[in-house]
């Protein structure tokens, strides 16, 4: 019996001794050096770390993973090196790469062995002037860019940023004159609301102004160079969903600790666990005689591919069963899903134009501005019926297109190129579009819109809507922080506002770029808890950061080249959401969507 005994206690021992191996070989650590040519460490050098052979992705649905399925992705993750050069991260158990980029230097790749401990790579600095300026990001060539006056300018900022940068390696290639024309009435068409009399000029100035930058990369300013702080602070890691033809629009951190990315012209809802890279996809469903492109069919004619009668745009969760809602901005209703069981709700309006941005208030009532059509709309989940509220107008001519707004659509559908035709003044006026919304924590429902330079307040006991002027241009998207000020993006200024409704005050934070007034804040979101206010930076590559108490800002360089971002969501510790949504998608680099998320323990 001893004997026995004494077996199985080594037996028990060797079974510890096994599973301490199992789980320190698991938790073992990759570490990759970075230096120059001479053996010197490079500081602050950003490594993005991926599976070598990345797991194969389901596209048995028209190119897109089956509907309802869970599949995992592989992550990337994206570190930066110390003061010593150095980065590490746990091991994966198989293959992976390093790409490394550091401004200055030539990118460089590395792959290593599953198991594989430690890793030198050495950068080599650039020299080639051009191939400097290439690796500057948009922002950098947007900044230089001479359009002759700062109006023009800014107009120019507002109505040809919505969907993409403008700088980048896309947009600053060589095209005549003849090229850029065509290209403009294109995004006229899509929706951009650029003046008639820019339309004409800007062509020439376009071909030329780029051509000279390419010419000249000299006159481009030096961007502001990565933080050092960066170095063991901040992690962000990459879930790539979607494809090229996709446009993942927003997202919404879920009460499950889930996020849920919304793909626009793709109609297609992504579900992604962040702790297991379990990524699940809903199509999102269309009504029998939807057409393709919806409403708004005329603005896709020409895209290669798209799957869309909806347009899902933006996501609000319910507190009270946890069912999300969808704006999808190519139909007249709204669309819920129950993340529970998967299923999907279709509630029709009947009325009102282009659903956009969407927020649930205490009450559970779902408020979303409806941009083409002027108004607020509000759904009332008690009774299921809709209450729309319309704004005011800035005189006839823009009545009369408001209120003819959806026969002008469906004309435009049969061929009619209206957008064309019809003259556009830079107030855009007829278009005087509402966009971001939000709830402060008194209940009052706050709006931005965009082409008007006002923010607005519905009183939601009262349906009365008070319009108030903003002493800048582009009001875009907004937030309430925990003490009811509003945070605001003005697009084209390069810069964020925040407005307290007690005073009437408005304080200005311009972006810390280069040169400044170069980015274009599409979104914010505030993280409450800590009074840092997050800020997307649309040509920049990166996320910026303010601190409220300190007034000092932060940035994070993205992963990737031309990441143009429209959404921010904030966990409860401080962690950061959002999604490369570019459209066209195929501007990215590696022409990759991904759902991102920013880590740092400075917002801890």
């Amino acid at each position: 019996m001893n004997g026995n005994r004494l077996h199985h206690g080594l037996a028990a021992v060797v079974a510890l001794v096994v599973a301490l191996v199992t789980t320190l070989g698991s938790v073992q650590a990759a570490t990759l050096a970075v230096t120059d040519a001479a053996g010197q460490p490079l500081a602050t050098a950003k490594v993005r770390e991926v599976a070598t052979v990345p797991t194969a992705l389901d596209t048995s649905d028209n190119g897109y993973p089956a509907p309802g399925q869970v599949r995992r992705v592989d992550p990337e993750i994206t570190r930066f090196t110390d003061a010593d050069g150095r980065a590490s991260w746990a091991d994966r158990g198989v293959p992976v790469t390093y790409h490394v980029r550091k401004p200055g230097y030539r990118d460089a790749s590395v792959s290593l062995a599953a198991g594989s401990a430690e890793a030198r790579i050495v950068l080599e600095p650039e020299t080639d002037a051009l191939k400097l300026a290439e690796a500057r990001p948009a922002n950098v060539w947007l900044g230089a860019l001479d359009l002759g006056d700062v109006k023009r300018k800014q107009h120019f900022m507002l109505q040809c940023g919505f969907c993409h940068q403008q700088g980048n390696a896309f947009l600053r290639q060589e095209r005549t004159a003849r090229d850029w024309s065509d290209a403009i009435s294109r995004m006229v068409r899509y929706g951009a609301r650029l003046a008639t009399e820019d339309q004409r000029a800007l062509p020439e100035m376009l071909a030329a102004g780029w051509r000279q930058l390419r010419e000249h990369p000299e006159r481009l300013a030096t961007p502001a160079p990565w933080d050092p702080a960066l170095a063991g602070t901040t992690t962000i890691t990459e879930w790539p969903i979607g494809d090229a033809m996709s446009q993942t629009h927003d997202q919404l951190l879920g009460a499950d600790g889930k996020v849920y990315v919304a793909d626009n012209i793709q109609d297609r809802l992504y579900r992604i666990d962040p702790q297991t890279n379990e990524v699940t996809v809903f199509k999102i469903p269309h009504r029998e005689g939807d057409a393709a492109g919806g409403l708004l069919a005329a603005r896709l004619k020409d895209f290669p591919r798209h799957d869309s009668t909806s347009n899902a745009h933006s996501l609000a969760q319910s507190a009270r069963d946890g069912h999300i809602f969808i704006t999808p901005s190519a139909q007249q209703r709204l669309v819920e899903f129950d993340p529970a069981t998967g299923a999907f709700e279709l509630h029709e309006m009947g009325a009102g134009f282009y659903p956009h941005t969407i927020r649930i208030d205490a009450q559970d009532r779902v408020w979303f501005t409806l941009a083409l059509s002027n108004q607020i709309a509000m759904f009332d989940r008690a009774t299921k019926r809709f209450t729309l509220h319309d704004l005011p107008t800035r005189g006839w001519r823009e009545w009369l297109t408001v209120t003819l707004i959806r026969p002008i659509f469906k004309l435009m559908s049969w061929g009619l190129p209206l957008a064309n035709w019809l003259p556009v003044d830079r107030l855009a006026t007829g278009t005087p579009l509402p966009y971001g919304i939000d709830i402060t924590p008194d209940g009052s429902v706050w709006f931005a819109r965009l082409h008007t330079d006002e923010i607005g307040r519905i009183d939601p006991a009262t349906g009365t809507v008070t319009m108030i002027a903003t002493p800048f241009a582009g009001p875009r998207r907004l937030r309430s922080d925990s003490e009811g000020h509003l945070w605001i993006g003005a697009f084209p200024e390069s810069a964020i506002v925040r407005y307290d409704p007690k005073t009437g005050a408005f304080t200005r934070y311009d972006l810390p770029v280069v040169p400044k007034g170069s980015d274009t804040p599409y979104a914010l979101n505030v993280d409450k808890k800590r009074g840092i206010v997050w800020v997307t930076g649309n040509q920049s590559d990166s996320l910026h950061a303010l601190d409220v108490r300190s007034g000092s800002w932060r940035s994070v360089p993205l992963p990737r080249r031309v990441a143009f971002t429209r959404d921010i969501e904030i966990a409860e510790d401080g962690t950061v959401y959002t999604s490369t949504s570019n459209f066209p998608s195929w501007h990215v680099e590696d022409a990759q969507p991904t759902m991102i998320r920013v880590q740092t323990t400075a917002a801890r």
